[in-house]
């Protein structure tokens, strides 16, 4: 295994002894029989009190089954000399041969999953609904996973089809053979049936070797809904996080399970990008921020351990339970590029994990291994499928089409391409926004797969927009477009503000200088060169997650006169075909719609 795969230190911490009666690490060490670490305990007639469990875990795959390509390929490695570095990774080829050979010399060993397994999706799993990534995780033995937010873009009776297999209610079969759902268990503890009360999956799930015994509780952020188009939570309510695992916890404990890890698909952002930061420097957890540090600091001391997600960010973490102690708190970053490798120390007298000897570490999932020859027939097989709709030419540009920064080429080439369609779609529309977190990728001029510089595939559109969003029109006031501007940068978006991406005729200034929503300058919206009319009504075209008020815009789940038109990638690859060509190919918009003063 190459060094770069594997840190040179792992996160290990001891607790000091507490009022409750806690062991302090000297006195658990006294407490070890020599062949406390040795796995099964061969050679003595019976097994040692205590028995290391690893737990394999990762986080946010999101479908990427080959090697991600560009930036979402790579990790950034802290060197002994402080410099750093950058590490090609990912691709479940690889992720196979580095799971299996983790897993050599560990009877004990279970891999759990922080969610987003799927979801926006590279072509060859979301043109076929994710199958193809289910199908990958059975192949790579995970056990269990919580679902995250994107595990309900298309709803919950498809959720549940990927749970328990049959043909797409749809699209049918896409070959000879019935897919057979996952082998592994979903779980949902805190998203409900609104009409039964009940979780829609099982909450919880009790991994078990012989005597040994731990409880998983899966849950996804509550602000699921916020995130999620509207009718892919349809009839669903999303529970408080620390509330649903606490209840659980409980549950499990009466059950006789002591040992618990809870999987939330919310996390957090360390102070570096590195995946082996120190986080834990100069204290436990004093270099990490954000949802998942209230969320650990109010779980129950009955769960022993986190594995989160949801950020894309790498850490291994120790945060002080309620009682005070600390406990390990991991993300794997994304797409598959690192898996989390954590020691569990489970004591048979207690049945409950010594969290005295908890430790844990992020290791690459490097591209010099041999890869998986199952996964690579797998590969191989799906875009066999997607090849002849993948590789179809849908325009041309003249350019690298960046999705970055604040107000991106990216992001407005989407948004004229939905003005283009709302405008065919009903001539009255006025303009279009798009939301920043649809924008999954830019358009890359270079050629790939040989099929020319300079071309855009459908599979290369698919990248960038894979949700299968519609294009909605709607009537807003003048007074409410003027509002959903404000939203970037208020309310709920007022930490992190998600700003709009607007179709060309849309233009306004962006002070950064200002707080809240007075960061958009209201003097300085202009639609088609003129002052917005508060009384007056414009028709917007937007998608369809953003016009059920996703993203915190809420003003714009108020709309009127609702139309839906097709999918949001048909009209890019429409627009793209109809102002593009060979000869004279587009060129990428200059991202000077908003003024922006720092």
């Amino acid at each position: 295994m190459p060094a770069t795969s594997r840190p040179s230190g792992r996160r290990t911490f001891a607790l000091l002894a507490s009022a409750a009666g806690l062991a302090t690490a000297a006195a658990l060490a006294s407490a070890l029989p020599a062949d406390a670490h040795s796995g099964s305990g061969h050679g003595h007639q019976h097994p040692s009190r205590f028995q290391d469990v690893q737990l394999l875990s990762f986080n946010d795959l999101h479908g990427n089954l080959e090697p991600p390509s560009g930036s979402s390929g790579r990790v950034t490695e802290t060197e002994a000399d402080g410099t750093t570095r950058t590490i090609d990774a990912g691709g479940v080829e690889y992720l196979a041969t580095h799971l299996r050979e983790a897993r050599e010399g560990h009877p004990y060993s279970v891999t759990a999953a922080g969610g987003d397994m799927v979801g926006a999706s590279p072509l060859i799993s979301g043109l076929f609904h994710d199958e193809p990534t289910v199908e990958a995780l059975n192949k790579l033995d995970l056990d269990v996973t919580t679902v995250g937010n994107h595990e309900f873009d298309e709803g919950a009776k498809e959720l549940a089809r990927l749970q328990n297999g049959g043909c797409h209610p749809t699209d049918g079969c896409y070959t000879d053979k019935r897919f057979k759902g996952a082998d592994f268990p979903y779980l949902a503890a805190n998203v409900l049936d609104d009409k039964t009360g009940k979780p829609i999956l099982k909450p919880y799930w009790v991994w078990q070797k012989k005597d040994v015994r731990i409880g998983f509780i899966g849950v996804t952020l509550e602000g699921t809904p916020g995130i999620v188009s509207a009718d892919g939570v349809k009839g669903l309510a999303f529970k408080d996080e620390v509330e649903t695992i606490n209840k659980y916890a409980k549950v499990l404990q009466r059950q006789g399970v002591q040992s618990i890890v809870a999987l939330v698909h919310e996390g957090g952002f360390p102070s570096s990008s590195s995946y082996n930061y120190d986080c834990d420097s100069p204290g436990a957890g004093d270099g990490i921020s954000g949802p998942i540090v209230d969320i650990a600091k109010n779980v129950t001391p009955a769960v022993d351990a986190l594995v989160t997600g949801h950020t894309h960010t790498a850490y291994v973490c120790t945060v002080d339970d309620p009682a005070g102690n600390p406990r390990m708190v991991t993300s794997a970053a994304s797409f598959g590029r690192l898996y989390t490798d954590t020691t569990l120390t489970y004591d048979r007298r207690t049945g409950d994990i010594a969290r005295t000897a908890v430790k844990s570490a992020n290791h690459v999932v490097t591209r010099d291994v041999a890869k998986a020859p199952d996964m690579t027939r797998l590969i191989s097989e799906w875009n066999t499928l997607a090849a002849p709709i993948g590789n179809r030419p849908v325009g041309w540009i003249s350019a690298d089409v960046s999705s970055t920064g604040t107000e991106s080429p990216m992001g407005d080439l989407i948004a004229d391409a939905q003005f283009a369609y709302g405008k065919e779609l009903d001539p009255e529309t006025d303009l279009a926004l798009m939301n920043p977190g649809g924008v999954r990728a830019g358009l890359t001029y270079a050629a790939k797969a040989g099929e020319g510089d300079g071309v855009v595939t459908y599979a290369e559109g698919f990248t960038v927009q894979p949700f299968a969003n519609t294009v909605n029109l709607q009537n807003f006031t003048g007074a409410q477009l003027v509002q959903v501007l404000k939203e970037q940068v208020s309310g709920s978006n007022a930490a992190a503000p998600k700003i709009l991406q607007p179709s060309a005729n849309l233009t306004y200034t962006l002070d950064l200088t200002k707080t809240g929503a007075d960061r958009v300058v209201t003097d300085s919206i202009r639609l088609d060169g003129k002052a917005v009319d508060p009384a007056a009504t414009y028709r917007v075209a937007t998608n369809s997650f953003l016009a059920g008020g996703g993203d915190g815009f809420t003003t714009l789940g108020l709309g009127t006169d609702d139309l839906v038109g097709t999918d949001d990638l048909a009209a890019l690859a429409q627009y793209l075909t109809a102002n593009s060509s060979a000869a004279s190919p587009l060129t990428p918009p200059a991202a000077n719609r908003i003024a922006i003063v720092q």
